[in-house]
C-alpha cells in the first residue's frame, strides 16, 4: 500500500487500498466501473484535501487528462474545453500569454481544473462559477455522461450542485467563456486595488494583475513550496461565514463585513480567528497555525492528520465560544472530522 502523504499537500494522510492512475476519459470512466459500489477518492492536485492517518479503504483514482481544445471568436472571445486533470495554475498563465482576459484573480490557486467548479474557486473578487459554461461529468449513480450548463451547476459561495451531491458525480472535463484583452475587469478587492495602486472600479493589466495576486498570495503562505513547510497546507482551511444581517451587527465595528444581495453578510474567517484568540505560530503536535495567515493550517514537518484536524477544531471552538459563530471547512475531511 502507498501512503496517500505523498500525493497530499498536507503530507499527510494513511495508506490507500488501491490507486489507480488515469490520464483520458475512457480510463477515468474504466476505473470507476472498476470499482463499482465500492468508495472512492478522486484526486487531482491533492491540495484541497485532509486525509486520516488511517488513510482510505477504497480506490483512489489520480486524474492527469489535460487536454485542452481552444475555439477563438475575433469577437467573443475564446472557449476552452479543459481536461480534469490540467493544473489550474497553468491554465490561467497559458490564457494571459495568449492575450485572453478574466482568470487573472485565480492566479495561484493550487489544485486542478476539475476541482474547480466542485469548489467554485475564488478569490479576490472572482469565482470560476463566471467563466465557466458547462461542466461534463460521470454520474456514477445512472452509469452515464452527463453535461451540466452554468445555471444547472447550482453555483454558490465555494459550492456546487456536485459538492452537495458527493461521490456522485466525477468530473470529467469543463468549459470556459473567457474575453480576448489586455486591460482586467474592474478591480472590486480592495487589499488587491491597493497592492496595484489603483481605484477600487478602476481596470488594470492582466499581467499586472496576476503579479500582484501570487505576490498577495505568497505573503499569506497560499503559494505551494515544497521547500517551505509554512506552505505545507491546503489554503484557506475554513469558508468565511455567511450570517444574517442581525448577527453581523452585532460584531465589532472593525470585523471586515461583506454584504451579499440576499440581504444576509459575509464575514472574514480570518478575522474572527484572530480576534478569538488563535494566533500566527500557534501549534498542536506538529499542526501549526501558518506564520503568515490564520486561515491556514499547516504541517510544520512531523504532524499527524489528527495533528491539524485538533487543530482546526481548537480555531473552530474558539470563534464559537467568542462570537457565536461556527466556521465551516472549506478542506474535504476525508475519514476524518473535527
Amino acid at each position: 500500500m502507498t501512503d496517500l502523504s505523498k500525493y497530499t499537500s498536507f503530507h499527510v494522510g494513511g495508506p490507500a487500498q488501491k490507486i489507480l492512475q488515469v490520464s483520458t476519459q475512457e480510463e477515468i470512466i474504466a476505473a470507476i466501473e472498476e470499482a463499482g459500489d465500492s468508495p472512492i477518492l478522486i484526486l487531482g492536485g491533492g491540495t484541497n484535501v485532509l486525509v486520516s492517518d488511517s488513510g482510505f479503504e477504497g480506490t483512489v483514482i489520480r486524474i492527469s487528462n489535460n487536454s485542452v481544445q481552444t475555439e477563438v471568436d475575433a469577437c467573443s472571445g475564446a472557449t476552452l474545453t479543459i481536461g480534469a486533470g490540467e493544473d489550474w495554475d497553468e491554465l490561467v498563465a497559458t490564457t494571459i500569454d495568449r492575450g485572453f482576459a478574466g482568470l487573472e484573480t485565480l492566479s495561484g490557486i493550487p489544485g486542478t481544473v476539475g476541482a474547480a467548479p466542485i469548489q467554485n474557486i475564488g478569490a479576490y473578487g472572482h469565482e470560476v462559477s463566471e467563466f465557466i459554461t458547462r461542466v461534463r461529468t460521470y454520474d456514477r449513480e445512472k452509469k452515464e455522461i452527463r453535461t451540466f450548463t452554468n445555471s444547472e451547476c447550482e453555483f454558490s459561495y465555494r459550492s456546487s450542485h456536485f459538492k452537495s451531491h458527493p461521490s456522485r458525480y466525477v468530473v470529467l472535463e469543463v468549459q470556459f467563456q473567457i474575453r480576448r484583452g489586455e486591460m482586467s475587469d474592474p478591480i472590486t478587492y480592495a487589499e488587491l486595488s491597493k497592492k496595484l495602486g489603483v481605484d477600487m472600479g478602476d481596470k488594470a493589466p492582466v499581467v499586472d494583475v496576476r503579479k500582484a495576486v501570487l505576490e498577495l498570495r505568497g505573503a499569506k503562505g497560499m503559494l505551494i513550496n515544497s521547500q517551505d513547510k509554512d506552505s505545507w497546507s491546503a489554503g484557506s482551511f475554513f469558508t468565511n461565514p455567511i450570517i444574517s444581517q442581525q448577527t453581523a451587527d452585532g460584531l465589532p465595528n472593525a470585523a471586515p463585513k461583506w454584504p451579499l444581495t440576499d440581504g444576509r453578510v459575509k464575514i472574514s474567517a480570518a478575522w474572527l480567528i484572530e480576534n478569538s484568540g488563535i494566533h500566527k505560530g500557534d501549534e498542536v503536535g506538529g499542526a501549526r497555525i501558518s506564520t503568515k495567515h490564520v486561515l491556514a493550517l499547516t504541517n510544520s514537518g512531523s504532524a499527524t492528520a489528527s495533528d491539524i484536524a485538533t487543530l482546526a477544531r481548537k480555531a473552530r471552538d474558539q470563534v464559537q465560544n467568542t462570537f457565536g459563530i461556527t466556521l465551516e471547512a472549506e478542506v474535504n475531511l476525508i475519514g476524518i472530522e473535527i
